[in-house]
């Protein structure tokens, strides 16, 4: 919870730090799907690049410095290469506003987390992109449906994160808060190691139908699906590897371990094997695939809470562990503000009761509304 009030100013001022793709897609989509948007600043240091995003309508105004941009902006997202975010981090909080929000949406959150202490701060990343990169391709429904991961700390406010779960929100996304350290380790897996993947398997075909042996380069849509992100661009992702480098190594090392269970098997012959493998993946690709349907009923739940710092971090980071969704979130401070509520919205009936247990572990009281 927090003392300050949850109402959102009537023309809110964004400011955008690196206009790419994700950064103009922000830019673009909260233009476009929020009402009351007023100003967007963007900077980048790129020639051309703000230009551009003032034709496209992805920014209203184009700043000289991070600082010109941030100065008096409600919310800051910083979208520059994972590198530059703590020192773009620096460089706005020192001229933001005490109420102000500054995000980023960089792949990896334990470095920028740790980096940077101030409680305006609240890491984020959604999980959007697209093989075209720059402001050129900057587009409306990038967010749509998207999973966008917010990660709290003890010392984030309750207004605070409130605001940005319902920008992300607001922007078609599913915000879906997580500690950082768990977002690295399943970043790791699902992100950063598939384009590890990607680039050893182009290299590892290019090998073999490039030699002078006449071996005819024919690539099929498997080859394509799987390679899909190899050779992406090298200065962002070299960036990204480096900064979850002890969480990347380890899932190297375990992806290599069950290729050569699948190597043991094809040379020894093992036909049942190979079928025990492979219907592993099978049900493991369902399981990791099942989502919440679209349309199931939403569960209002009312958390009585102290006003204290850090409180609806730990419910947020609680519930998202467990992996329950968030669908909306609201604050309700008392008159004496001392306490208040927390009302949370949840898909489908046994998602509500988990969400009951879970709270009420954690000591609050909570009640369906």
């Amino acid at each position: 919870m927090s003392d300050e009030s949850t109402a959102t100013p009537e023309s809110s001022k964004i400011a955008i730090i690196g206009v790419g793709l994700i950064g103009g897609s922000v830019g673009l989509a909260a233009r476009r799907r929020i009402d009351g948007v007023g100003e967007v600043a963007g900077w980048d240091p790129a020639p051309g690049v703000l230009d551009e995003a003032l034709k496209l309508g992805v920014i209203t105004r184009a700043a000289q410095s991070p600082e010109d941009a941030a100065a008096n902006a409600d919310l800051i997202v910083l979208a520059s290469p994972v590198a530059t975010l703590a020192e773009n981090a620096e460089r706005v909080l020192a001229v933001a506003g005490p109420d102000a929000v500054v995000t980023d949406v960089g792949s990896t959150k334990r470095e920028i987390v740790a980096a940077v202490g101030d409680p305006r701060f609240i890491g984020g990343h959604p999980i959007a992109g697209a093989e075209t990169a720059g402001v050129e391709h900057a587009r409306e429904d990038l967010f749509e449906d998207s999973t966008w991961f917010v990660t709290p700390t003890p010392n984030t406010t309750g207004t605070g994160l409130e605001r940005l779960m319902r920008f992300a929100r607001n922007l078609g996304a599913q915000p879906h808060a997580v500690d950082a350290a768990d977002h690295d380790r399943l970043l790791a897996d699902i992100s950063h190691l598939p384009h590890v993947l990607a680039n050893a398997l182009v290299t590892q075909a290019a090998g073999s139908i490039n030699t002078e042996d006449g071996s005819i380069a024919v690539v099929g849509p498997s080859f394509r699906d799987a390679t899909r992100v190899a050779g992406a661009n090298s200065s962002i992702w070299r960036d990204i590897y480096l900064s979850n480098h002890d969480a990347l190594v380890p899932a190297i090392d375990a992806v290599i371990g069950r290729l050569s269970e699948f190597r043991d098997a094809v040379k020894s012959g093992d036909g049942d094997e190979i079928v025990r493998l492979n219907e592993q993946a099978r049900a493991d690709r369902e399981t990791l695939l099942e989502r919440d349907l679209v349309g199931e009923e939403v569960f209002e739940l009312r958390v009585s809470v102290p006003n204290q710092p850090g409180v609806l971090a730990n419910i947020t980071l609680a519930l998202g562990k467990a992996g329950i969704n968030i669908v909306d979130i609201a604050l309700s401070p008392a008159a004496d503000m001392r306490s208040g509520s927390i009302s949370l919205w949840v898909p489908g009936e046994e998602a509500a009761t988990r969400t009951e247990n879970l709270i009420s572990e954690l000591g609050f009281p909570v009640a369906r509304a």
